[in-house]
């Protein structure tokens, strides 16, 4: 049976049209699949003792200088805190603490990356007073007058200034005659406020905690071999996403560049 002309016509247009179509979406490219961008190549967290806050925040700025891509994000607060939350799972590329004791828990648990641990940084110990305290407090010895009636420190557990303000009372015969006027803090930033505001009579902070306040006086340092040595260590989480932008941030912590800035905070050079 043969169509008539007119239909064969229209089919052949409509056929056309068909074919054309089938050749234009042919020619278009599939949607790309999303990349992962350069920022999220060089994205770390690093978990940090508060007390390195305002170095690292210069550091830290120098680094992006020359890493313009670079994403460093801090968890700041005390060693011990962070290391729990490590044990946890909780996401951190990096790890600074204020005392060995912190990473030894780590390493033993095989949550660092092998090989990646070294010494960043040293620190002292000082009591501290208000800028405008009333009491003479002029040793540690003083901490026993009557009209100091509250002396903060950081919680020993889980703060490391306030495992050395322990450990330095202890030494001294101090610690338990001035149990009763402890507030914690729970980290050294917030012993360092409490003496600020004058909500405390005296408080056991680093050195470079005292300095960044204008509204405390250091009256005395931790004598010669009351406490362990404040050193920090550094290493790499093993559980970190981004290994080699963590190798590199810390590479560059170690560097003279960073040890000079770390200086002008009122770091000590590392330890051997």
């Amino acid at each position: 049976m043969r169509f008539p002309t007119l239909l064969r016509v229209r089919l052949g247009f409509l056929l056309t049209g068909l074919l054309a179509g089938l050749i234009v979406a042919s020619s278009v490219a599939p949607p790309a699949r999303p990349q992962a961008t350069s920022q999220q190549k060089t994205d770390i967290t690093v978990s940090a003792a508060i007390s390195m806050k305002d170095a690292l925040d210069s550091a830290t700025e120098i680094y992006k200088a020359k890493n313009p891509s670079a994403a460093v994000h801090f968890n700041l607060g005390g060693s011990g805190t962070l290391q729990r939350q490590i044990e946890q799972g909780a996401p951190a590329d990096l790890f600074i603490s204020a005392s060995p004791e912190e990473m030894d828990k780590l390493e033993s648990e095989n949550l660092l990356l092998p090989g990646s641990r070294r010494n960043l940084v040293t620190n002292r110990v000082v009591l501290i007073v208000p800028v405008a305290a009333t009491t003479t407090v002029a040793s540690f010895q003083d901490l026993t007058k009557p009209e100091v009636k509250l002396i903060a420190i950081g919680e020993p557990r889980t703060v490391p200034a306030g495992m050395y303000a322990e450990q330095i009372l202890t030494h001294l015969g101090l610690y338990d005659r001035l149990k009763p006027k402890f507030v914690f803090g729970k980290d050294v930033r917030g012993v360092l406020t409490y003496v600020a505001t004058g909500n405390a009579d005296a408080g056991i902070v680093y050195a470079t905690d005292a300095r960044v306040s204008t509204e405390v006086k250091v009256v005395a340092g931790a004598p010669p071999g009351s406490h362990s040595p404040v050193i920090y260590p550094i290493a790499i989480v093993r559980a970190s996403r981004n290994a080699a932008a963590a190798n590199e941030f810390e590479a560059f912590l170690l560097s003279a560049s960073a040890r000079a800035v770390f200086a002008k905070f009122g770091f000590g050079p590392p330890a051997p």
